[in-house]
């Protein structure tokens, strides 16, 4: 038989570690964190994959990234926002790209430079030279130009021009 010595001993130091000195308490904790964390990376920091060059060298391909779907609940993107835009497909598909012209600018390429309403913009992000050519494209009013940092790539190949803001799923993060 036991004695009550044995019987009031204190839970080994690995399970104290593990379970803390209140197992209940402890499950709850966990519970939340799980609970927290599905919601986090289910609906606020959303997993991406590059797949792609259209952003090198910013961003390498084949890497994951996050979007940040809250960025822009206080504000409207910006001018060299890199964005994550959701495809008519649904947002399981999505692009990344830069947001170089806001709503009512004219934009346009001359000898591998953006010009924005006539005006050259300093581009330090763009490491890779171009020669794009391409007239003054009028941006709508809910629309954002966007267009990826790898300039070295022919126009043709390269996905950009307006996108809508209801398309826009956030911000990419790092």
């Amino acid at each position: 038989m036991a004695t009550n010595a044995e019987a009031a001993k204190p839970p080994s130091w690995l399970l104290r570690v593990l379970i803390g000195r209140n197992p209940r308490r402890t499950l709850v904790r966990i519970a939340v964190l799980v609970v927290l964390c599905f919601v986090v990376f289910k609906f606020v920091l959303v997993p991406v994959h590059v797949d792609g060059g259209s952003m090198l060298p910013t961003y390498r391909e084949n890497g994951v990234n996050f979007v940040n779907r809250l960025a822009y609940l206080c504000h409207e993107p910006r001018r060299g926002d890199v964005v994550a835009i959701g495809l008519q497909a649904g947002e399981h598909v999505m692009y990344m790209k830069r947001i170089v012209g806001l709503p009512g600018e004219a934009v346009a390429f001359h000898k591998g430079r953006l010009f924005i309403n006539g005006k050259p913009l300093d581009e330090s992000y763009v490491k890779l030279p171009c020669e794009w050519e391409h007239e003054p494209e009028q941006v709508g009013s809910d629309q954002y130009y966007v267009v990826g940092d790898n300039r070295e790539m022919s126009w043709e190949d390269h996905t950009h021009g307006r996108a809508s803001r209801n398309r826009i799923m956030g911000k990419i993060l790092l």
